[in-house]
């Protein structure tokens, strides 16, 4: 279990509202994403940013988060580092300003990743064939982390989608390239048309280099898939659950590699 695999699977879990709160009030979990986030992978840092936002969605979580030691000292630091992307500091700068805000402010729930005070951004969500299980979803990951300009991304496993947010000009055919790249996976992008009847629009791998002259429709905007709540607490469980040498569950695993995890 490396750095980078475990804060994967907790950004996935912290995707999912109803794992939110039982992350941030796990003993190791908080402690853990906050030495994270003065890893030097740039990587690691980029995906601990990314299940900070998602946590925060939840305003009860938002005390708990900003009096974490060293949280905001963390992300001030993150803030002020000049070779780091604008994903990155854009991302920390959000989380902060969240975590910052007045609880009066926070009673209008954000909408996750679209408020953010970058405005050079635009959601993609990809229909991904080939989506099919936990390697599969890996093969991805690493795909997107390579496409500079991609800023975070989200899996609904069950319909076979990724919603990914990126700075508005990257076309989305690089994101369609990269994808391509794994041999067993291709994109198309899911839009709307004049109908608002969703379609499956099909991109070129091989025109990356400049978005499509044609017309397209809107993105579509980032928002929680309708599920039945049975199935998505069973998914929530079953993702939760993974044993670790006869041990706890993947959380308590999680927990335990985090707060072992003071140097890398």
């Amino acid at each position: 279990m490396d750095a980078l695999s475990v804060v994967s699977q907790l950004r996935d879990l912290a995707s999912e509202p109803q794992n939110r709160e039982t992350i941030v009030q796990d003993q190791g979990c908080l402690p853990g994403l906050v030495l994270f986030l003065d890893h030097q992978n740039h990587q690691v840092l980029l995906a601990t940013l990314q299940t900070l936002r998602y946590l925060a969605e939840l305003s009860f979580n938002i005390p708990t988060m900003k009096n974490e030691l060293g949280m905001m000292v963390s992300l001030e630091n993150i803030m002020a580092r000049d070779e780091l992307s604008a994903d990155i500091t854009d991302l920390a700068r959000e989380v902060y300003r969240i975590l910052s805000a007045p609880e009066r402010a926070r009673r209008q729930k954000p909408q996750f990743f679209l408020n953010s005070s970058s405005k050079k951004a635009k959601c993609v969500t990809l229909h991904i064939q080939g989506l099919d299980d936990v390697d599969r979803r890996g093969l991805c990951e690493e795909a997107l982390l390579k496409v500079r300009g991609v800023i975070s991304f989200t899996f609904q496993m069950a319909s076979k989608r990724c919603t990914v947010r990126v700075r508005s000009d990257l076309p989305a055919e690089s994101l369609a390239s990269a994808i391509a790249g794994t041999r067993v996976l291709c994109a198309k992008q899911v839009v709307k048309n004049q109908d608002g009847d969703e379609v499956l629009m099909p991109l070129s791998a091989h025109e990356a280099a400049a978005p499509s002259q044609r017309a397209l429709p809107d993105y579509l905007p980032e928002e929680e898939e309708e599920e039945d709540p049975k199935k998505k607490a069973a998914g929530a469980v079953s993702r939760g659950s993974v044993k670790e040498n006869g041990g706890g569950g993947w959380l308590d695993a999680a927990a335990g590699f985090l707060s072992k995890s003071f140097f890398w």
